[in-house]
This record gives C-alpha cells, structure tokens and sequence, in this order.
C-alpha cells in the first residue's frame, strides 16, 4: 500500500507505540493472590512488547459470594489495588486499564464497578463505573448485580496515545448506543467476566459486531475457568480488527492476548465504507 509520505513518521510511531494486551484470568476470593497473577501476567504482557494492558473485569476478587467485593471495597486513591495497578503502569512504562475493581459508595452494602486508566507515570488518568448491570436466570443459575453495585451514569473514554478509547464493562457490550455515545474510537475495551451460558452464545458475535459497526478495534480482557465459587466463565479473550476479523484469542486459562492496532486500517475501512459518516442525522 502506497504511504502518504507527509504521514509515514506519524504512522512508524502508532506501530511502534501500539502494541496492545488483554489479560485473562480465573480470579479468586484471595485479593493477594489475585494481584500477584496480575503482576505476572501484566509483567509478561509488557516484555512481549505491549505498551497498552487491560485487565479483565473483577480481576482483584471474584468472591463466594456476591457480597464478598463489597468487604474489600477501596476508596478511590486508597488501597493495596489501586497501588498495584499505579505501580505496574509506571514500573513497565505501559498504560494500564485496571479491568474493575470494587470502589466504596454511599450505598449501604453497595459499591461501584469502576475501571481505572493508569498512564506510562503510574497516574490515574480517568475512572469509568459499570453502567449496565448484568441480570440473568436460567435454571438453577441466577445473577443479579444490581444487588451489590451501583449504576454508573457516565459515558467514559480517554485520549491514549493512538487515539480515543472507550470505556465499556461486560453487560454494557449488550447495548451498541453507549458506544454511540462515545463518537468515533480507534479502540474499544471490554474488560468482562461473562457467564460460560451467556458467553458460548453470544461473546464473540457481540464483540464483532461492535467492532464492525464503530470501524474500530475492540480490545475484550475475560474471566476464564471454573472459579472456587463454583462459578464458570467464558474466557476468549481477544483482539479484533475494524473489519470484525479476530486477530488473537485465548479460550481458557490464564494467559493474554496480544496484536498491534494499524491505524491506517482503520482510516482504509472507514474510508472505502464511510459507515459513520451515513449515519442519519435524523436518528
């Protein structure tokens, strides 16, 4: 492909400073035990090359009970989880989507869901709390988050240094006008802890379909295994291209997934099938 000479040093950079990860899990009531699995896998994310790491959602604990979050609740810029993350941003000079942990609310018994973006200085540099929260029965299983987590009421997205991200959590990838909302991205990240039932059905077609119809990449940090709760989750962590094509996908287990966003692929597809721009002004 021919390069506009006037863009190739902008578009060397983003390659070089593009390399992104997805971290998954099979998280456990144990806090410490949990941060020590993310500092390894973070660790080997980030000497693979990734300069870019998400976690996925309830990294920090995934309890007995549903109530279990809500004991290790932190205050925003206190606490052993939010020091973890700062200090793996700044250690491996990354930017670091901290999945979700539990932050304290005025709710008695409740706490928001919230993703915290950490920049290359260990800073915090935006939060994000769960909009959607996920309710599901089907025989003997049953959720209802609604029970221990706040609603969040912002959009959320930050400027990284290839372009705008946006900020979305599991169930939230079920509702295609938060993304929307956002405007146009160059990724989306899905940090999420999807039921195996639910995953199995719908993960993938649901990813994908974000990707393509916001010509975008889509970024998806999963739970993955059978937790001591009992609980099963879906895992396949993956990368998707704007064409909705997977790049890289981890089933199950602990591990990551890493790809390079291109962005002149996404100004190739935006370009060749200017989706976004047909949008009715009317809608």
């Amino acid at each position: 492909m021919a390069v506009n000479p006037c863009h190739n040093n902008n578009l060397i950079q983003a390659k070089i400073m593009t390399k992104i990860a997805a971290i998954q899990m099979i998280s456990t009531p144990d806090v410490a035990s949990n941060l020590a699995t993310a500092r390894k896998l973070v660790t080997q994310a980030a000497q693979t090359g990734a300069t870019f790491v998400l976690l996925p959602e309830y990294w920090a604990i995934m309890g007995m009970s549903e109530h279990d979050k809500v004991l290790v609740a932190e205050s925003l810029g206190q606490g052993a989880i939010q020091a973890c993350m700062a200090d793996l941003a700044k250690q491996h000079n990354i930017w670091l989507i901290g999945g979700t942990l539990p932050l304290a609310s005025e709710d008695a018994g409740k706490v928001w869901n919230t993703t915290l973006v950490y920049n290359p200085q260990g800073e915090l540099v935006t939060r994000y709390d769960k909009i959607h929260l996920f309710g599901f029965s089907k025989g003997e299983e049953s959720y209802d988050e609604s029970r221990t987590i706040v609603h969040g009421q912002q959009v959320g997205s930050f400027s990284a240094p290839f372009g705008k991200v946006g900020l979305s959590v599991c169930y939230d990838l079920r509702f295609p006008e938060l993304y929307r909302a956002m405007g146009p991205s160059a990724l989306l990240v899905v940090p999420a802890a999807f039921t195996y039932t639910t995953g199995q059905a719908h993960w993938e077609i649901l990813l994908r379909a974000r990707a393509i119809e916001n010509q975008c990449y889509v970024l998806a940090a999963a739970q993955g295994g059978t937790h001591q709760n009992g609980r099963r989750t879906w895992g396949h962590s993956m990368l998707i291209d704007p064409w909705g094509e997977i790049v890289a996908c981890q089933p199950e287990g602990e591990g990551f997934v890493i790809g390079e966003i291109e962005l002149d692929k996404i100004e190739r597809i935006r370009e060749s099938l200017p989706a976004l721009k047909h949008r009715s002004s009317s809608l």
